[in-house]
This record gives structure tokens, C-alpha cells and sequence, in this order.
């Protein structure tokens, strides 16, 4: 008999924080007219509607620290409507606090990253986190140490960040990811502290095709679940998507009744489950463990788009290039370091 199949799209829903730091206040952004700023305009397009229409109740997702309290100061009946889906539900994962990238963070901050987003999580949803979600997904084994000394019990990965898995029992040797096949992300994988203490932390490894076509194209509620089925197959397991959540209706308008009708009607329909990953944690328990390499879910090159000219661009024009990432995150570190 085959397993039957669980669908988690999990929603990162982050803004920058756009105060001015003399005033405390957004200054108007004219390019997001016909609202004063662009965290108005993607709340009326994305957080309100997904928000009313119940939407985080059927999501895995996180808010950073920054757009939270924006939130709460600003749209208050959204914000109360995402801690209530909380409530209902318990399917908010906190977030390092700061959308730094922590694999490039010194020991010092990476935990202040880890520990206020814990607490940060705590104040706003009256609980302790079970999962974190790492900014751009920016991974390395010290950032994974740290979540584990900190009591996080999973974080959420893409399936280019394993570098190897093997079955937990050891009967087989290390295999490397993408050579010769990719990683397992049917169940969890598990992720052992090198200390030698035995202690753990899980990775949900996200379906990469089903995760660009949520946030690329604008499949409907049917293509999302046709998709789901197919790289399913006939064996089930976990299938797992992540993607910003300001898809769902600012990037892509109308996605988030896409979004809706995949998760409350054709799922269930069509004998798709939709758990929290909490459950899928209980309910399908890694059989295997993995390593994984410095990187991120945006940066083909590890971590590089955050530290020197890695060859990833936005456009720009002849001749342009960002040979000024190095010199930047230098003069950043003196500056965190110095004194």
C-alpha cells in the first residue's frame, strides 16, 4: 500500500524595514502608489486578503520580526487574524530575527540572531518555536549547531543545500547530492551536531519544481494539486514547497485564491492531506541522516551574492558588475568588529 500523500506549502512573508531612523516613520514611496508605501500596497494585495480569508490556517509559515511589527502598528486586524491562525492551528515557524545571513554572521551574532527570533516569537505568539526559518534559507554546519543548542527542532531547506545523505542505520556509505541523484525529501532528513552529544536537528527538504512554479508562474488551484500528484507518484511521502509569501496576490494577483482552493477543496478532494509539518515531523520520521553545504535558496554560488561578485544580477548596464559586494561586507565586519 502506498503512503498517502501530505502537502505543505510553507509562506515566508518578510519586509525590510523601511523607517526612516530619525523619524520612526515610512516615508512615502511614490513608485507604490496609489498607497503611500509599499508595505501599505502589499498588505492590501497579499497579507489583508490572505489573512481574512483564513488562508494562514493551512499554511506552514513565518513572518520576520520587522514586518510583524509593522503589522501591529499599522494593520492591526491583519496582524491579531495571523496570531489567531497560530492559535487555531500551530503552524507559525519563528525566524532569525534580523534576515541577516547568518551563515556569514561571527559566533556572537549568529546566536543573537537565533535567540531573538525565538523570543521574538514567543512575545507575539505565546509560545516556544519548534521550527526556524533561515533567511534566503543561508545554511552552514555552525548555523545548524547553533539552532540545535537552542532547542529548534527543524528548519526548511532547498533540495540543492544537501551535500550528502545516508540511512540512519549506516548500512550504506555517504551519497553525494546532485551526483548521482538528488537528496530524498520525501520524510525529513536528519542532521546530527558534530559534538558527539547525540543531539539532532530535522530538515524539510522542498520539492524545487513545484516551489518555482508558485513562485513563477500562476498555476491554479488544480495545477498546484495535479502537480503535487505527479512528483508524488505512486509512492506518497511528504512533498513540500516553499516560497515568499508575498506571492500569494501581490507578485502573482489572484494566487492567493489559487493558493485557497489547492489547500481547502481539491487537496482534500483528491485524498491529499494538508498537516502541519509538526505532524509530518511524529508521523514520518527520518530514515535518513545528511550533511550540507554552505548556501542559500537565491545563490547559486553558496553564499556569494552577499559577499563578492558571484556572477548572480538583476539586470544593470554593459560592462556593470558588483565587485563592491566585497569591499562592503569587509568594512562591515571592521565596523562589527571593531572595539
Amino acid at each position: 500500500m502506498s503512503s498517502p500523500i501530505d502537502l505543505v506549502i510553507h509562506g515566508h512573508f518578510y519586509q525590510p524595514p523601511r523607517e526612516d531612523p530619525w523619524t520612526g516613520e515610512v516615508p512615502e514611496q511614490p513608485d507604490a502608489a496609489p498607497f503611500h508605501d509599499w508595505n501599505e500596497r502589499i498588505t492590501a494585495e497579499a497579507y489583508r486578503p490572505n489573512a481574512e480569508r483564513g488562508t494562514f490556517q493551512h499554511l506552514s509559515f513565518n513572518v520576520g520580526p520587522t514586518l510583524l511589527s509593522w503589522l501591529e502598528a499599522h494593520a492591526p486586524d491583519v496582524y491579531e487574524r495571523i496570531l489567531e491562525a497560530d492559535r487555531r492551528t500551530g503552524r507559525a515557524v519563528a525566524q532569525a530575527y534580523g534576515h541577516a545571513i547568518v551563515p556569514l554572521c561571527n559566533d556572537q551574532d549568529r546566536r543573537t540572531q537565533v535567540r531573538w527570533g525565538i523570543v521574538d516569537f514567543e512575545h507575539r505568539f505565546g509560545r516556544r518555536p519548534e521550527g526556524m526559518w533561515l533567511p534566503e534559507t543561508a545554511v552552514d554546519d555552525a548555523t545548524l549547531a547553533v539552532l540545535v543548542e537552542e532547542g529548534i527542532r527543524f528548519t526548511i531547506l532547498a533540495p540543492g543545500q544537501i551535500e550528502a545523505t545516508r540511512p540512519l542505520d549506516d548500512s550504506a556509505d555517504w551519497s553525494t547530492h546532485p551526483d548521482p541523484t538528488p537528496p530524498p525529501i520525501d520524510r525529513p532528513l536528519r542532521w546530527w551536531h558534530p559534538d558527539g552529544s547525540g543531539r539532532t536537528i530535522d530538515l524539510v527538504v522542498y520539492d524545487g519544481a513545484l516551489s518555482h512554479d508558485l513562485a513563477f508562474g500562476s498555476p491554479t488551484a488544480e495545477g498546484i494539486v495535479d502537480t503535487v500528484l505527479d512528483h508524488a507518484g505512486d509512492a506518497g511521502g511528504l512533498l513540500a514547497a516553499a516560497t515568499d509569501g508575498e506571492t500569494f496576490g501581490h507578485h502573482h494577483p489572484g494566487a492567493e485564491e489559487a493558493l485557497w482552493g489547492a489547500l481547502t477543496e481539491v487537496a482534500p478532494a483528491r485524498g491529499v492531506r494538508v498537516p502541519r509539518l509538526l505532524d509530518v515531523l511524529d508521523d514520518r520520521p527520518p530514515t535518513h541522516a545528511a550533511q550540507v553545504r554552505t548556501s542559500a535558496w537565491s545563490c547559486a554560488h553558496g553564499v556569494g551574492r552577499w559577499m563578492i561578485d558571484c556572477g548572480c544580477r538583476t539586470g544593470g548596464d554593459e560592462g556593470w558588475n558588483q565587485a563592491w559586494r566585497a569591499p562592503l561586507r569587509h568594512g562591515l565586519d571592521l565596523l562589527r568588529d571593531w572595539g
